[in-house]
């Protein structure tokens, strides 16, 4: 391994649902087989995808996001990953020049120019033939900067489908066709709300790993790819410069010592590593929590909910009546609790399913019931304006959303809006962040590396709760020495 020229690739297509993640698994598998250690990645904000990545590689997966973190960011979480592995490889999302306006800005194609990584280019050839090469022709002229280096085709038809592409796409575009996908490849990668079924429930996980790696070892050329892999131009000199920023970020900042208890289980797997390592650097431990298997909440100076699928598991969080009590008599007595998405609808008073309603925690005046279609998806602009216990006044925050759920019911007092919705659909289509006591919960999803005052909210908001809550227990054992 070369740490003046880590290899390193790009998997994208001209659209979604081309075959990204099945090739970017496969090849993961493939050369983890051969030995190598891999540093997988997935452009945006997907938490599924990155679930399946990190299984693949037995390696945690890095999301990069060039909307949800601030750009100097992503080549430094990119490079502090990438430099430990033998081979990096980033799943692209959406077509390559996918992005939030006609420019393709935030798409993979500027991602791949950022982090001066080669890019492999799926091509689905079903129903094509010499168009596949014209595709790939203007995927080659649009952007002269983006370094496309060899071609996958999917679902090819019959060995002649295979020829004509081939031979298009290598005549016309100089680009080498690294291998060729039969279709009809029988994978047990069902979907779900427009992605795949999480890793954690499903059935044959291990199954279907094994058969992307041996789909990708019976039909792609491994050393073309890892060739075009180590073609990749030595990085710009920014890692320095981002652990200095990184460094100077947290530099000054005294932290003590507190716990924050990280509800994780099959109802809540949505958190980004870098999200628990922020905490981490200012001093948190980080305590994993089931909300379904667990009677009591633990001890703990601040609650962090991620999202999730609490639907899929209502029944046993509804059951477990001792332990949504003891969260919102926690909440009571001042706990900070910070809530995303299905965290949020978990704190809610209840969660409507079809015809049936399951309780949830009632520590915040708000429920919800789940319908057929998306009720908010996409990237979120936030700004905030009201007091709260996270965020300053002003602060305007970059996230996402993707949820099948929508208020039935809330009531504003004593609870309250924080947040004006300036892109996406928030809680109401107006407003996100509902706030009481110390809870502050929201649809949007945020980024530690897009919103490091979130970081230091919450680590803010468990020191002080541990020094309420250790100067409590001093004047409860005080009070007790002296009582007759």
């Amino acid at each position: 391994m070369s740490y003046l020229s880590p290899p390193r690739i790009l998997i994208a297509a001209w659209r979604g649902g081309a075959g990204k993640t099945l090739l970017s698994l496969g090849l993961i598998r493939a050369f983890k087989k051969q030995g190598k250690k891999v540093a997988p990645f997935k452009k945006g904000p997907d938490y599924i995808d990155a679930a399946w990545l990190t299984l693949a590689a037995q390696n945690l997966c890095h999301n990069l996001d060039l909307f949800l973190m601030k750009r100097e960011a992503v080549p430094y979480a990119f490079w502090k990953s990438a430099l430990k592995a033998d081979l990096s490889v980033v799943e692209g999302n959406r077509g390559l020049y996918d992005g939030l306006d006609a420019a393709g800005s935030q798409s993979t194609a500027e991602l791949a120019k950022l982090i001066e990584t080669p890019v492999i280019l799926i091509v689905d050839g079903d129903k094509i033939t010499r168009t596949a090469a014209a595709l790939v022709l203007g995927c080659q002229k649009i952007d002269a900067q983006v370094n496309i280096k060899g071609v996958i085709l999917n679902k090819v038809a019959r060995p002649r489908h295979e020829e004509v592409m081939r031979k298009a796409i290598e005549s016309t575009c100089g680009l080498p066709v690294l291998g060729a996908i039969p279709r009809g490849a029988n994978f047990p990668f069902p979907e779900r709300h427009l992605g795949l079924i999480p890793p954690w429930e499903h059935n044959f996980v291990a199954e279907v790993l094994q058969m992307a790696e041996e789909l990708v070892v019976n039909n792609v050329n491994l050393e073309g790819v890892w060739e075009i892999a180590r073609s990749a131009p030595p990085p710009e000199e920014v890692l320095t410069k981002m652990e200095k920023r990184e460094t100077d970020a947290v530099k000054g900042q005294s932290y003590k010592k507190f716990t924050i208890g990280v509800i994780k289980d099959s109802a809540f797997q949505f958190y980004y590593p870098e999200n628990l390592q922020a905490l981490e650097k200012r001093g948190a431990t980080i305590l994993e929590i089931s909300a379904i298997k667990e009677e009591l909440l633990p001890r703990v100076d601040a609650l962090y909910i991620g999202g999730g699928f609490p639907e899929t598991n209502a029944e046993y969080l509804a059951n477990n009546l001792s332990f949504r009590n003891s969260i919102r008599q926690a909440v009571e007595d001042g706990l900070p609790v910070y809530a995303e998405c299905g965290g949020l609808m978990f704190l809610g008073e209840s969660l409507n399913i079809g015809t049936k309603n399951y309780p949830m925690v009632g520590a915040l005046p708000i429920a919800f019931a789940m319908e057929r279609q998306p009720q908010g998806h996409g990237y979120t602009i936030l700004k905030v304006n009201k007091k709260n216990p996270f965020f300053p006044i002003g602060l305007h925050l970059h996230g996402h959303e993707f949820h099948y759920s929508r208020v039935l019911w809330l009531k504003e007092n004593p609870a309250y809006f924080v947040c004006q919705v300036l892109r996406g659909m928030g809680i109401d289509g107006q407003m996100d962040g509902f706030c009481y006591n110390n809870i502050l919960g929201m649809f949007s999803h945020l980024h530690a590396a897009g919103c490091p005052e979130w970081a230091d909210g919450l680590a803010k908001c468990a020191v002080a709760y541990r020094l309420r809550e250790k100067a409590s227990r001093g004047m409860g054992q005080k009070l007790r020495e002296v009582s007759p």
